[in-house]
């Protein structure tokens, strides 16, 4: 369905009650390399987060987004007391928000630009990191993979809310 940008349903789906708030950022160094925890990052447009290993590659992932409401959830169905950000191996972890809502909105994040553009399904490694079970704790829950459209610097206390897409 093909919705005009001022119908109805397309201003419903740009209408958040309060803007988000990114509580975390990680960057993945390499592959299988532990997240380094940082205040802020530099997103590259089209590229990713610098100094993450996903940078560079298809512009689609280049960052990863977390719900910080659902680690709760995951812990819970992981049988776990808590779950670190950086155990889900996502770059930002953002609460205040429905990270469901936004894939193919754009949000801005202090002084970035990002397109969501699919759900972040969880991988095989999750039965690694969360034990048996964890690649199903964490389905529905893996967050959003987005690209840069405009870069910037991120950093932890950053409103998120969603901007017009012609903006």
């Amino acid at each position: 369905m093909i919705l005009s940008k001022n119908s109805p349903l397309a201003l419903l789906m740009q209408t958040f009650p309060r803007p988000g708030r990114l509580d975390w950022i990680g960057l993945r160094p390499a592959k299988r390399a532990a997240l380094i925890q940082v205040e802020a990052a530099q997103a590259i447009t089209g590229a990713g987060l610098e100094g993450d290993h996903y940078s560079g590659r298809t512009g689609n992932r280049g960052i990863t987004l977390l719900q910080a409401e659902h680690l709760p959830v995951i812990a819970a169905l992981a049988d776990a007391a808590e779950i670190a950000p950086a155990t889900l191996r996502r770059n930002l972890l953002v609460s205040g928000i429905n990270l469901a809502a936004l894939k193919r909105q754009r949000v801005q994040i202090g002084e970035v630009v990002l397109e969501g553009t699919s759900f972040a399904h969880p991988c095989s490694r999750m039965e690694e990191v969360l034990g048996a079970g964890g690649y199903n704790a964490l389905r529905g829950h893996g967050g959003l993979c987005a690209r840069v459209i405009q870069g910037g610097l991120l950093r932890v206390g950053d409103a998120v809310f969603v901007v017009d897409a012609e903006a």
